[in-house]
């Protein structure tokens, strides 16, 4: 592993125990003529395949609430910066967008060493950062509001629906190389054998960013299938990896039939990049989301159109991570306007307990952990990029800390009463845990 990953690999579990110490006030946005939002997206980079189309949808949601008449009877203000897939960099620019551009929110990151580089930046100068994609869990800080989903609203789902309807017995666990992956399939592979999978069963391997040679990854995991027993893959592959990864999977002849693949990182937007004949041989193959563009909603119909008139591209999908910061942003204008304020110790109060209609029929509500509610999607890949829901739950509340890690069974994220982030229930006090991550 990189220096990097080795570094915030040790970082996993040593999130805010509490509320820090008082940060010197810095003038936010409010204080002049707009209101100012960072948006802290790669715009370059092997991450900008992902991410890109997030500042896209800052930028929407940012002109539609101007058109209301903005917040607090102020402009939004966009200040976009590219960390280019720079992890170190992401500090970089979100100090920047605190401190000089002062701005009341950075809504940003994708992979979780990223947001692993600004959560310290954050929780020094008291800024609130708006994160929204999967994660791993076993974080929780009182300047980040995670809207995506946390393993047990995505990563545990999928592998009970592995398990229940597709009688997987074997097990590929493939990653990325970096903190998101490594504790996701820490996670699993607890889970797993406490399923009754045996630990030889268990296949886990891991690549770098922006790996583009498949052909022996996929060749070890078919060779899993020699005796017989039915195979599946759980992916936490990130970024324009996954292209190369499918399209071996296709010249290999595997089918979702052989061997599926149930993926937590790709999306409308990664299938897009795919060509035609790439896709047809990848149909049935799932991804395990709380949102996508195929559902059949008043709410999802109104926001695809939305978005094809802003970005005049009747081609350009949605994905699941642009519906986090749909919600986010939604719940970040109405706690502004009940605190009446969008300074940061006034929104984290006032986040709380904020209800919003998601895209997919029902409503999320923001938790004392600083997770939403939100129901779990599985659906198979269409030959047009798109998915088929084949599965769909009630909207589940997401979990900071894992149930299934001996050293988190018993903690608890609670902002609101106990003003805590690690909360052991067993013992009544707030702790900091060390990481062996």
């Amino acid at each position: 592993m990189t220096k990097m990953n080795r570094r915030t690999l040790l970082l996993t579990g040593a999130a805010a125990v509490a509320a820090p110490l008082a940060a010197p006030r810095i003038a936010r946005a409010a204080d002049g003529d707009t209101i100012k939002l960072g948006i802290l997206h790669s715009l370059s980079g092997t991450m900008a395949i992902s991410e890109t189309t997030l500042k896209d949808t800052m930028l929407m949601l940012i002109e539609q609430q101007n058109a209301k008449g903005g917040v607090l009877g102020k402009k939004l203000e966009a200040v976009v910066v590219d960390p280019a897939s720079d992890w170190p960099l992401f500090a970089e620019k979100a100090r920047e967008l605190i401190t000089v551009d002062k701005v009341a929110a950075i809504f940003g990151c994708w992979t979780s060493v990223s947001r692993k580089s600004v959560l310290p930046v954050v929780e020094e100068l008291n800024g609130l950062l708006f994160y929204p994609v999967q994660y791993e869990g076993q974080e929780s800080s009182k300047n980040v509001f995670y809207t995506g989903a946390a393993p047990n609203q995505q990563a545990i789902p999928a592998v009970d629906y592995f398990l229940g309807e597709l009688g997987v017995e074997k097990f590929a666990l493939l990653g990325t190389d970096y903190v998101y992956p490594r504790t996701t399939n820490k996670i699993l592979e607890a889970y797993l054998q406490q399923k009754g999978i045996k630990k030889e069963d268990i296949f886990v391997n891991y690549t770098p960013f922006g790996q583009s040679d498949w052909s022996k990854i996929v060749s070890d995991v078919k060779a899993l299938t020699a005796d017989g027993k039915q195979v599946g893959v759980i992916s936490t592959i990130n970024g324009d990896a996954n292209i190369g990864f499918y399209k071996e999977l296709a010249a290999s002849g595997i089918t979702a039939d052989d061997i599926p693949v149930v993926a937590f990182s790709v999306g409308e937007e990664e299938l897009s990049g795919l060509g035609k004949g790439d896709l047809s041989n990848l149909v049935g193959q799932l991804a395990a989301w709380n949102y996508f563009e195929s559902v059949d909603t008043p709410e999802n119909k109104k926001f695809i159109e939305e978005w094809h008139a802003f970005t005049k591209d009747p081609k350009r999908v949605t994905n699941d991570p642009m519906e986090a910061h749909y919600i986010g942003f939604n719940m970040w204008v109405q706690a502004a306007e009940q605190a009446k304020s969008v300074d940061s110790d006034a929104i984290q109060a006032a986040m709380i307990g904020q209800e919003f209609p998601n895209l997919t029929g029902t409503t999320a509500k923001m938790l004392p952990n600083h997770h939403l509610t939100k129901p779990v999607l599985i659906g198979e890949i269409r030959e047009d990029g798109q998915f088929d829901v084949v599965k769909k739950t009630d909207p589940v509340p997401g979990d900071a800390w894992s149930d299934f890690l001996p050293e988190s069974k018993d903690l608890i994220s609670d902002w609101a009463d106990k003003k805590c982030g690690m909360y052991n229930t067993a013992t009544n006090t707030c702790v900091q845990i060390k990481s062996n991550y």
